[in-house]
């Protein structure tokens, strides 16, 4: 069962991490928003390890929540992720500490009758489980999720496909999904056509959560498989929303009234590491199998992950000067002005 409580802060003040591949302004503007870091079937009772900006957590279930804390013992510095999870409760595996699910320690072995200071504690962050993915956020100031109304619809086939990691930036990996006019050029093995490169005028709107994009055209969003299925001049309605900073919407409108609906969650692990997720939802062929929805999105990132990882600079350039923009970059430029409106440096990371 999905969690759906309000949004909280967090009651844990994480330090500017060591290393870290964001500048401090940066990193802090960042750490205000909540992020997916794993699909709520990954996470078991056997804690795993995650990084989000840097910072190393843990993540495991317990018999009511999921918990997000940081991936360590404040008594020697060890991972939590290497302990397990024992009536609710994590175990260090070096000198056997327990913390609660609040972060608070309960128990010290070696001094079973010791009365625990408060500060002896586990720094735990807020978790809602949503759409299939298990979201945190190191403050919790900002409530930036997504609204996916189709994943609550009992006509639509909900659909979680297994994450993704790009070498690159996330602010360049969501341009990349915002992009309409390198179909054509990127997507030739999936469902672009070099014949058909045209971009028509659309218009982005502002918005109260970030941007509102309608797109017609007639490219086609069948696969190179299925493309004889696609009716003779159809204009293909796309709808994008965009909610900074790393996340977006796209609703994909077929012939005879079928939908695709997808989810482009990113998760920056550091400046230059990013994990996708993508839930999916769909009205149409809900008897297929999942596998071929995991596989086509595999082929589609897999051609958008070698651009990201080659883009220079590394870093999403929020200062318009720094690169040429032509008309079908809209969305581009109110995605880049968005971010700079957030606060961040002109070019987000250090």
């Amino acid at each position: 069962m999905e969690q759906q409580p309000t949004m909280t802060k967090s009651k844990t003040a994480t330090p500017y991490p060591r290393d870290c591949t964001f500048s401090l302004e940066d990193w802090t503007t960042l750490a205000k928003y909540w992020y997916p870091v794993a699909r709520c079937s990954d996470v078991t009772e056997k804690p795993t390890s995650v990084k989000l900006l840097d910072v190393n957590l843990v993540l495991y279930r317990t018999t009511h929540k999921v918990v997000a804390a940081r991936d360590l013992c404040v008594h020697r510095g060890t991972p939590l992720s290497m302990g397990w999870v024992e009536d609710d409760e994590i175990v260090c595996p070096y000198h056997g500490f327990r913390y609660a699910t609040d972060g608070a320690c309960t128990s010290i072995p070696a001094h079973p009758d010791a009365n625990i200071s408060p500060r002896l504690c586990m720094a735990v962050y807020p978790v809602i489980e949503r759409y299939g993915l298990v979201w945190t956020s190191l403050t919790g100031e900002q409530d930036n999720l997504p609204y996916f109304d189709a994943w609550e619809d009992p006509d639509f086939q909900q659909i979680v496909c297994p994450s993704f990691d790009i070498m690159g930036s996330a602010g360049r990996q969501m341009e990349g999904f915002l992009d309409v006019a390198h179909f054509a050029w990127v997507h030739t093995d999936t469902f672009g056509d070099r014949n058909n490169a045209f971009v028509p005028k659309y218009k982005v709107s502002d918005t109260d959560y970030g941007l509102h994009v309608e797109y017609t055209s007639t490219v086609s969003n069948y696969s190179k498989e299925q493309q004889h299925l696609n009716p003779p001049d159809f204009k293909w309605l796309r709808v994008f929303d965009v909610y900074p900073p790393f996340t977006a919407t796209l609703k994909v409108y077929f012939p005879e009234g079928a939908e695709l609906w997808i989810m482009n969650a990113v998760s920056p692990i550091s400046a230059r590491e990013t994990r996708l997720f993508a839930p999916i939802a769909r009205n149409f062929d809900k008897d297929s199998p999942v596998e071929g929805v995991y596989d086509f999105n595999l082929r589609v990132f897999d051609e958008d992950r070698e651009m990201v990882e080659n883009q220079k600079p590394e870093d999403l350039p929020l200062d318009l000067q720094m690169e040429a923009h032509i008309m079908a970059d809209q969305t581009s430029i109110g995605y880049r002005k968005l971010l700079k409106k957030m606060g961040l440096s002109f070019r987000y990371t250090s």
